[in-house]
């Protein structure tokens, strides 16, 4: 049987998980990161994108994380979000649609939405596609 390691991610919303995890891997504020257990202590913030853990037996599971930290200890790995939901219940279509808006908006085709909002929006949109394909490759859906 692998080693494995408390985890809990948790939104300001509410906690989307807890349980034993064989390995975490985030997108980190210096890129992405995978932890074990017997990682050594941590403390980094998080970019936004996809959080994939790997289940006790194997069984993977994706979340999207909208940044926050992540936090290692000898036996609890903690992900603090801002916003956190499970890859499988982003809306795929509405992700795409709000790329495109950002897209036009920085090509100036908008002049309602400033470039900062629009830089925002683009990222948080494409971390959320990187999400859902994350889970699609590893689900086949």
């Amino acid at each position: 049987m692998a080693m494995t390691v408390h985890c809990d991610i948790v939104s300001a919303e509410k906690q989307l998980f807890s349980g034993a995890v064989e390995l975490l891997v985030a997108a980190g504020a210096e890129g992405d990161l995978g932890v074990m257990p017997g990682h050594a202590p941590l403390l980094t913030s998080l970019k936004p994108g996809p959080v994939r853990i790997v289940l006790q037996g194997g069984k993977e599971e994706v979340f999207y994380v909208n940044g926050g930290f992540l936090e290692v200890q000898p036996k609890v790995i903690t992900v603090l979000a801002d916003a956190a939901a499970r890859a499988e219940n982003l809306d795929e279509a509405a992700a795409e649609e709000a790329r495109q808006r950002a897209r036009e908006a920085l090509e100036g085709k908008h002049s309602d939405l400033d470039y900062s909002a629009a830089s925002a929006q683009l990222a948080e949109s494409l971390a959320q596609l990187r999400a859902i394909q994350q889970m699609k490759k590893k689900f086949g859906g």
